[in-house]
C-alpha cells in the first residue's frame, strides 16, 4: 500500500491518495454499505444511514477514541458507482455543506487508488479535516486488509 498526501499552495486544501489492496467493488461496497461503513469508519453501531444517490442523504454518528459521539449528516452530491462519490457534509454554522471527493481509480484486478479532495474555508478546519480523512483511510485500509480472508 502507498501513501500521498499533499496540502494545495492556498493552505485550504488537502488531497490523501492511497493504494489498496483490494478491488475497486470491494472499495466501493465498504464505503456505501451501512454495516460495512460502521464497522471501519468509527461510527457508533445502527448510527449509520445512506440512501447511495444523487440526493440521497447520509448520517452517522463518529464515535471518538476518548468516548465522545458527534452526529454528522450530509447528503450524495454525485454517485458513479465503483468510481466517485462526491459527498456534502452538513457543518454547523456554514450555509453549504462542505465537500468531499472520493475518486476510485482500479490499478488491477486487485488494487484500487483512492484520491479524497477536500477544500476548507480556513487552515485549522483543513488541518482537522485531513486528520479525520486520514484515520478514514486508515480504518478502511485496515478493514479491506482483514475482509480479504473473509
Amino acid at each position: 500500500m502507498s501513501t500521498e498526501q499533499t496540502t494545495t499552495a492556498d493552505g485550504h486544501s488537502y488531497t490523501l491518495t492511497r493504494t489498496l489492496d483490494a478491488p475497486a467493488a470491494k472499495v466501493w461496497q465498504a464505503w456505501t454499505t451501512p454495516d460495512q461503513y460502521a464497522q471501519w469508519a468509527y461510527a457508533a453501531p445502527g448510527s449509520v444511514e445512506m440512501d447511495v444517490r444523487p440526493g440521497g442523504t447520509w448520517k452517522a454518528t463518529v464515535v471518538t477514541p476518548d468516548g465522545g459521539e458527534y452526529p454528522l449528516t450530509g447528503s450524495y452530491l454525485e454517485v458513479a458507482e465503483n468510481r466517485l462519490l462526491v459527498i456534502g457534509m452538513d457543518a454547523p454554522g456554514k450555509p453549504a455543506p462542505q465537500t468531499m471527493t472520493v475518486e476510485l481509480d482500479k490499478q488491477d484486478d486487485r488494487h484500487t487508488q483512492i484520491v479524497l479532495r477536500q477544500t476548507c474555508d480556513t487552515a485549522e478546519e483543513r488541518d482537522m479535516a485531513e486528520q479525520g480523512s486520514t484515520m478514514l483511510l486508515d480504518g478502511l485500509s485496515g478493514f479491506l486488509t482483514g475482509a480479504a480472508g473473509a
